[in-house]
């Protein structure tokens, strides 16, 4: 016997997701986001999550949120668009950017030789 409220997923809220995915500027959003996905819907980001576990073209539909998010995120950074701490935050935080440098200050790009070491005891005979 099923537990909890009946899900209100259907087929409209699926043409529902793929309308916010095209039109997410006039619903006030600058990047598509799934959280705005879920306000549009009247539900919370986890339901929609377990929805996309459950249904593979809603799944479908987040994916394609996302990959819009990124392109806005990168078209909107490059043009000045966006604040550009929203624009690294959304890039290092959803789509596997990384703001690191490394610095070589001791073999200037070549490998490291090993030395080999002898220890010798202070008491040795």
């Amino acid at each position: 016997m099923a537990v909890g409220r009946p899900s209100k997923y259907n087929d409209e809220m699926l043409d529902k997701a793929y309308g916010y995915l095209d039109n997410y500027m006039a619903v006030g959003d600058l990047v598509p986001s799934i959280a705005g996905l879920a306000d549009e819907l009247g539900i919370c980001e986890k339901t929609c999550y377990n929805w996309a576990e459950k249904y593979p073209d809603f799944l479908q539909s987040l994916e394609r949120i996302k990959t819009r998010q990124h392109r806005r995120l990168l078209n909107g950074g490059l043009a000045n668009e966006l604040n550009p701490t929203i624009v690294k935050l959304g890039l290092t935080t959803n789509h596997g950017y990384s703001d690191k440098s490394a610095t070589d200050v001791t073999t200037q790009g070549k490998p490291v030789e090993s030395i080999g070491w002898t220890v010798v005891s202070a008491n040795a005979s």
